[in-house]
This record gives structure tokens, C-alpha cells and sequence, in this order.
């Protein structure tokens, strides 16, 4: 009972730690929140301790001439959290964001590994250290959180101004422009834009307003980038 108790607290153990982690990914909305770290952590702290734990459990006796490898269930979890880790890198245009929830999720399963193997100092360590540098480190990073990102479909007709002077404009207001695509329609006289811009939110409704006011202008749509 005691043995079951002590494997327990293992359990407890790493799964509040990884949720420690997944708690400050939540706070600043990032694709992978408190839950997924939770429950990696959970996962991880579990696979640890039936790799280690597992034997016993089996009742194998001196005689059986039984050879089991411990270690192999633990290694799998470090290359199948990587598949986990790609889900949460979003990749827009030139922009590559869900790096670090990523690399939070693959510090959570190590805590969780450490935890299941009884080594409380460690995965509290490693927990420490890993809030200190999302939160604390975060301050030395130049984070663009209050710009907004969006995805930007216009339709030129007659008249309109040349594609560098709308660009121009917008970058007058504050818009940084990435990833344009242009595509036009002799036959039709139409030209089809498509691009990606980051501007201020403050900016929103204005960089809206100077796109529908653009000479020529047919069409103007704008998506969220996800």
C-alpha cells in the first residue's frame, strides 16, 4: 500500500508541475494551454513510471529468464512528443510562431519523466527554471503581442493605383506588408491581390478604411491569419 501510495505522489507531482507550465502558456493565449500541458505531463509521469515500475508488477520470478529493457518506453515519449510540439508551431507567411509552447511542451514531458522517476528535486527544478525564463526572460524579447495579424484580399479594377503606392500608404499608417501574392486577369481588366500585414490593433479600422477609399478598389477582404 505504501509502494502504490509513493507512485501516487509521483503522479501528483508531475502532473501539478506541468501544469504550472501549461498555466502561464494560457495567460498569454498561446495554442497549447493549461490543459494540453497538463495532461502531457500526466501522460509522461505515467509512461515513466510503468517503464520503470513495470517488472515488478509482472511477478517475474529468478528462473523465468526474462530480459526487459526499462529504458525503452521512457525514450519513446521524448520522440513522440515531438509530433505534439509540431501541432502547436503555426506557421504564417514568414512569420513562425508556437516555437516556444512547443519547446514548453517537451519541457513538460521531461518534467513529467523526472517526476515518475521519483527525482522530485529535479522536475521542481526544471519547473522553476522554465516559469522563470517564460516569464521572467520574457521581458528581454521584443514581442509583438499588441500588433494584429491579418490576411488581406484585394480585387483592382480600372483606375486603380499601382500595387507600391497602396503598400506605400499602408506603410505610412503603421502596416508592415510580408508575403504579397498578385495575380491579374487580362481579360477581365482585374487584378487580384493578396498579401499579409501587422499593424497596431489601435490601427485597425483606419488600415480598413484607407484600403476601401484606394482609387479602383473592387473588393476588400480581411481574414485572421490562424
Amino acid at each position: 500500500m505504501v509502494f502504490e501510495a509513493a507512485l501516487l505522489l509521483r503522479l501528483l507531482v508531475g502532473t501539478a508541475l506541468g501544469a504550472m507550465i501549461g498555466y502561464e502558456r494560457q495567460l498569454y493565449g498561446r495554442p497549447a494551454g493549461l490543459r494540453t500541458h497538463l495532461i502531457v505531463a500526466l501522460a509522461s509521469t505515467t509512461f515513466m513510471i510503468v517503464s520503470t515500475h513495470f517488472v515488478y508488477f509482472q511477478h517475474y520470478g529468478k528462473d523465468d529468464l526474462v530480459t526487459v529493457d526499462s529504458s525503452r518506453i521512457a525514450a519513446w515519449v521524448v520522440t513522440g512528443i515531438g509530433f505534439l510540439g509540431a501541432g502547436a508551431i503555426l506557421r504564417t507567411g514568414i512569420t513562425v510562431q508556437g516555437l516556444t509552447t512547443a519547446a514548453g511542451l517537451w519541457l513538460v514531458a521531461a518534467i513529467g519523466l523526472s517526476a515518475g522517476a521519483g527525482m522530485y528535486v529535479v522536475s521542481v527544478a526544471a519547473t522553476i527554471i522554465g516559469v522563470t525564463a517564460l516569464t521572467v526572460l520574457r521581458r528581454f524579447e521584443r514581442k509583438d503581442d499588441h500588433l494584429l495579424r491579418r490576411k488581406i484580399s484585394l480585387i483592382l479594377g480600372e483606375g486603380a493605383q499601382p500595387l507600391s503606392l497602396i503598400l506605400t500608404a499602408l506603410a505610412r499608417d503603421g502596416a508592415v506588408v510580408s508575403a504579397a501574392e498578385y495575380e491579374k486577369q487580362i481579360d477581365e481588366n482585374r487584378t487580384a491581390v493578396t498579401f499579409q500585414a501587422s499593424f497596431p490593433a489601435t490601427a485597425s479600422d483606419r488600415i480598413v478604411e484607407l484600403l476601401e477609399t484606394q482609387p479602383g478598389v473592387r473588393r476588400v477582404r480581411v481574414e485572421p491569419l490562424t
